[in-house]
């Protein structure tokens, strides 16, 4: 089945205002799907003004102040008890609905952070919009405002059922880069939550249980001497040097790395004049593998690199790691779930205006394999867990909590995260009909989680089985406090 959405429109632009009316086939939804369609409509407006709002302001990691107080603000609204400064993380929050006693615990992640160097209008062309620096690039504006609306859709079933169970709202800020929802589980955040749900914006439907990578960053500062460049070069020791000491040494080290592994870096600082011998530089690298145990040894050449480059040059070097994450872990009998409960909702309908949007945007972001009208369609379930190429903390929850998710289309089918043609989409009511589709999806999944505990118990039977009776969680990013100015 298709989704219609009747769609109000300014211009070819799209005005980004979705009517809650959906041309449904009501006799083709099972009871709960009929339930979550009717609830959907009637929370569009909210969902979709929360997503709009989000969109506009752009916050970055750990700075999304207005963005985390509007979410909270919606789920207090609807009877959520909200626990702040989680983590000591000023804009991290848990929101929690009990009914009655007992039954499962069911969490929902809800991202928020906007990415630098992104922004762009809502209009099928290149256009940043003057003043702003950032925009939602990776569809988190949707992805909290979705979640948002799945979590009130679920208190509003458990009230009516009259059904046990808890659902949790996990406000996590920082994803990219920051590494938000590590320091929540490392506080025990997640304790006590039975199963995790997540999604993310993409540029189809599709809910496979692939894996990510395992991740850490850090910030190398090299510490030379200053000095004149021409008068007086032999009392300089550089610092930018070791920068690219490190550098070149990394670029020779990629010839003998497995195949999975990633390294990719930029200088943040490199001197601030030609005529003077920089006494400090930083370069700041990212390095990936498909799990912990595999990421370590690399990280630990990279270190070794870096102690090198400073000895080669006459200069010190000390580094600083600003974020780790896990690996996922993937859960068959969640995704299996997921998917069941979206196809329930099925594919995403353009209208005319929107088809002429995404003809417009089309070509500027191709991926291969990825084509327009993919919006209408729910991939094929493969339960290959092969890891994908990015890196999520949603990893680090998915090794304490089992954790199932998901991706919606949010965007132009051909479109690439971190592109101004992702902020443009998500901007719109091609954006808003991908996060309704994934909050419905997370609700029906959820009804049959809080009806059927034996469900959930199958999902942990299989999360123990893969993580292992000798597994000891190890945060990668050690025990350093959350980097609330890493943006700044």
């Amino acid at each position: 089945m298709i989704r219609t959405t009747l769609v109000s429109l300014a211009s070819v632009a799209l005005a980004g205002v979705i009517s809650s009316v959906h041309a449904y086939d009501k006799s083709t939804l099972s009871s709960d799907a009929d339930w979550v369609s009717a609830q959907s409509e009637r929370i569009a407006p909210q969902a979709t003004g929360l997503a709009d709002n989000l969109w506009n302001w752009a916050e970055v990691g750990y700075q999304e102040t207005r963005s985390s107080a509007a979410i909270q603000d919606h789920l207090r609204e609807a009877g959520f008890e909200i626990e702040t400064r989680v983590a000591d993380i000023p804009t991290a929050f848990v929101a929690t609905y009990r009914q009655g006693r007992g039954g499962p615990v069911i969490g929902l992640l809800a991202e928020m952070d906007a990415l630098p160097g992104v922004s762009q209008e809502a209009i099928p062309e290149h256009s940043p919009i003057e003043g702003q620096v950032a925009g939602h690039a990776c569809g988190h504006h949707l992805f909290g405002a979705g979640s948002t609306a799945a979590a009130i859709m679920l208190s509003r079933w458990l009230e009516e059922s009259g059904t046990p169970g808890e659902i949790r709202l996990y406000g996590t800020p920082a994803e990219e880069g920051g590494s938000g929802k590590v320091y929540m589980v490392r506080e025990g955040a997640f304790e006590g939550t039975d199963v995790v749900l997540q999604w993310h914006p993409s540029d189809r439907n599709a809910a496979l249980p692939r894996s990510s990578l395992a991740n850490r960053s850090a910030k190398f500062r090299f510490k030379g001497v200053a000095s004149h460049a021409a008068a007086a070069p032999e009392r300089g020791r550089s610092a930018l040097d070791g920068v690219e000491a490190m550098n070149f040494m990394v670029n020779m080290l990629r010839e003998h790395v497995p195949d999975s592994t990633r390294i990719h870096y930029v200088i943040t600082n490199g001197g601030g004049a030609p005529n003077v011998v920089p006494a400090d530089a930083e370069v700041f690298y990212y390095v990936r593998d498909n799990t912990a145990a595999d990421l370590e040894p690399i990280w630990e050449r990279v270190e070794q690199i870096a102690r090198a480059a400073a000895q080669g040059t006459g200069t010190g070097v000390e580094w600083e790691v600003i974020h780790g994450n896990h690996s996922l872990l993937p859960n068959q009998v969640l995704n299996r779930l997921l998917d069941a409960s979206m196809r329930e909702f099925g594919g995403i309908e353009y209208s005319p205006a929107e088809q002429k949007f995404a003809e417009s945007l089309g070509g500027l972001a191709h991926r291969p394999n990825h084509e327009l009208g993919d919006q209408a369609r729910i991939a094929d379930y493969n339960p290959s867990e092969k890891p994908s190429s990015g890196s999520t903390d949603v990893g680090d929850v998915s090794w304490n909590v089992p954790t199932g998710g998901f991706r919606a289309a949010t965007w132009v089918p051909g479109t690439s995260a971190h592109t101004w043609q992702a902020v443009a989409a998500g901007g719109t009511s091609i954006g808003h009909k991908g996060m309704l589709l994934a909050a419905e999806t997370l609700t029906l999944a959820g009804i049959q989680l809080l009806r059927d505990p034996a469900l959930v118990a199958k999902a942990q039977q299989e999360f123990e089985q893969k993580r292992g009776d000798d597994f000891n969680y190890v945060p990668l990013l050690g025990d350093r406090e959350p980097p609330l100015d890493y943006r700044k």
